[in-house]
Order: C-alpha cells, then structure tokens, then sequence
C-alpha cells in the first residue's frame, strides 16, 4: 500500500469518541480530523446539561457573533487549551441533518442535535455546534446554509464558558477505573487506590483512551491476560497512549504507538511523562495524512518519528483498536507489522460487526476468538506462518 493511499485510509484512525448517552434526546457527530482533541467529548455533557434553559436562550443574527477571543489571563493560565467556541444554532427539523453534514464540511468540530425541544408545536431543533478559535463562524454557517440551498441563514447564539470550568468538570467526572484485579487507570490528579498493583496514570482529556469504554477494557484485558514480559508491541491507532502504556508496565521490552493525529502524539507524550517512560521505551510514528503541522516541543520530539511505519514482521504484539472500516480496508498493512505467531487484537467495533471482522482477518490468523463487553467487541488471534508478502 502506497503511503498516500494509507495516509487516507488511516484519518480514520483517530475517530474513536463513543459516547454512551441516550438517542432519544441528541445525536451526536464528530468529524474525524478532531475527534482526539482534548475534552472534546465535554461539550456533549455540558451541552446536555444546559438544554434544560434552553426557552430562556435568545439566538441572534447571524452577523451579531461575539467572536472576541479568550482573555489574556485564560490564554496563559490555560496555555494547552485550545480555544473552543459552543455555538447554538436553530434551524428547520426537515433540514437539521443536511445543516449538521455541511456545518461540519465548512468548519465544524462536532454537532449535536435535541430533537426533543421544548418549545410548544415547535418544527425548529437546536443544533450545538463546537467550533475552534481559528474558525470563522459566520462564514462557516453562511457557506453551510448556503451549500444546501437555505434562503434565510439561521439565528444561532454563541455560549459562553470560561475554561476553568470545564476542565475542572472534566476532572471531577473521572475516577480511578479497575479494568481487572490489580490494573488501574487512574486520572493524574487522583491518588491510585493500590499503590501495590499496575497503575496507569493518566490524563483523561487528552486524547481518545481513559480506560472507561469498553473498547479500551477489552484491549487492556487483552494485554492483561497475554504479556509475558519482553515482547515488542505496535498500538495501531495509538490516541492517549494507554495501550503502550499498558503493554509496557505489564512487562513489554518496547512499545511503539502509531497515529494521524499530532494531538495524539502529544497526549501520548505527557501520559508517558507522568508514569516515567521514556523515549527508550516508547516510540511514536505520526503517519501523514493531511493534519496540519504542529510546532513541538523538544522532549516530545525525542519519542515521534514522522512518515509511515516500515517494520514488518516486527511486533510479538500488535493492537488495533480503531474503526471496522479502516480495520477492513487496513487488513494487510496492520497484519503485516507481526512476526510470525504474534497475537493480533482488533478492537473498536460493535458486536453485529464481529462477523466482517472474522471473514476478513481468517486468512491472516489462527485461534479466533471475541470477547464482547457492552455491545463492544474485541477479535484476537496468532497470526498465521508463512503468510507471502506479510
């Protein structure tokens, strides 16, 4: 696989934000490019939180933004915090879908949308859309409205927070998690609960990975149940660096995280600050794919290396804990990073998906098998001997 064909097959690789909430009040969109944007799977929360004042809100015109930026003092005292913007937009139920897709297209971080409003006969939804600093608002929903076909632009009303809010929100909604006896992820501002057993520090709002969706337990039961000490493991879709982590204070001689996203190299970097791994240990590729360019910082460069990873037939070890779609279409290049025997986990898929992940991954793997924990589904199995090309 060319290295631009899989930089587009790989974007898919950082949209990992499930959020467990019910569908009969929001749906929820996330575009892929910044779906490990830090607390980003906040606004969903506070968005639901504030929906119950939402007759009290008064939307505005669409030329009567309040785009100021943050204050000086936010900007210093939250210096890794970029500026986000909470937009509420009021528009037509017939066409809510068709704005939400083109929001997005034209700028938008994420959309949600409360189909149960509460004004009385109303035909109208609220769709809350985050938008960051960089983002010209106006003319996002100008060119959204525009592109399918709105002759009157819809009223919309920025909502204000103040950034110590929420991330001390964010900080208070998580606690230590027990993904199994002796396994802990604990959030950095927590005291671990034993300080005997293998705990996972971590900053939560990071990147995608904090050890509460399914998807991550059954990657670190996997790891778990599996490290015998001194494998090399490749965390495909690496996103707050949890699973290297993981692999690493199980007993792992090496780990090597692998993403699209710079935000993910940076989550994962702080996350190995804070439980002492060092570049030694812990090596990370940011795969092209047409992400803008991050400046970072020194220490962080010392563990990423830019370009596609080359190794095959390398890893004991290798975790994908992604997407079904890239799981299928990245098949070959994500089997052929394993040696010979290697155990091979792929994750990040519903259970009703077991079925295409079997059927595409039987030629590469032997010994089968599927854990499922809250409709989420985990396959693992050795990959197979002399595999040609693999």
């Amino acid at each position: 696989m060319g290295s631009a064909s899989l930089g587009h097959s790989i974007k898919h690789l950082s949209c990992k934000i499930y959020t467990q909430i019910s569908r009969r009040s929001l749906r929820y969109i996330h575009r892929p490019s910044l779906a490990a944007l830090p607390i980003s799977s906040l606004f969903l929360r506070l968005s639901l939180r504030t929906s119950k004042s939402r007759s009290q809100w008064r939307p505005c015109s669409v030329t009567a933004l309040d785009s100021s930026p943050a204050t000086s003092q936010d900007s210093s005292t939250f210096s890794g915090v970029p500026p986000y913007r909470s937009v509420l937009i009021r528009c037509r139920k017939d066409i809510a879908d068709m704005l939400g897709e083109a929001l997005l297209n034209f700028g938008a971080g994420s959309v949600s949308m409360d189909e149960h409003d509460d004004y009385d006969n109303s035909d109208e939804v609220s769709i809350c859309s985050v938008f960051t600093g960089g983002e010209d608002v106006v003319t996002c929903i100008s060119q959204a409205a525009d592109s399918i076909g709105l002759e009157e632009k819809p009223t919309f009303e920025v909502l204000k927070y103040n950034p110590y809010d929420w991330i001390k929100r964010t900080q208070e909604s998580f606690e230590p998690v027990e993904v199994t006896k002796g396994l802990w992820v604990v959030p950095e501002w927590k005291t671990p609960p034993d300080m005997k057993g293998t705990n996972i520090i971590l900053n939560p709002g990071l990147a995608f990975g904090t050890g509460e969706h399914a998807t991550t337990k059954l990657c670190l039961l996997l790891l778990h149940r599996s490290i015998k000490g001194g494998e090399h493991f490749l965390d495909y879709g690496t996103g707050s660096g949890i699973l290297s982590i993981a692999a690493l204070k199980l007993g792992a001689a090496l780990a090597v995280g692998v993403d699209i996203d710079p935000q993910a190299m940076t989550a994962t970097h702080q996350n190995a600050v804070l439980n002492n791994i060092g570049p030694d240990k812990l090596r990370l590729h940011l795969v092209p794919g047409g992400e803008k360019k991050m400046k970072r910082d020194p220490e962080e460069q010392k563990f990423v290396r830019d370009g596609v990873l080359t190794d095959k037939n390398t890893y004991d070890f290798v975790i994908a804990n992604i997407l079904v779609n890239p799981l299928l279409d990245l098949a070959d290049e994500i089997v052929s990073h394993a040696k010979e025997a290697a155990i091979i986990g792929l994750s990040g898929i519903l259970s009703d998906q077991v079925p295409l992940v079997i059927e595409r991954y039987s030629e590469f793997l032997d010994n089968l098998s599927v854990s499922e924990m809250d409709d989420w589904a985990i396959v693992s199995g050795t990959k197979k001997a002399d595999l040609s090309g693999n």
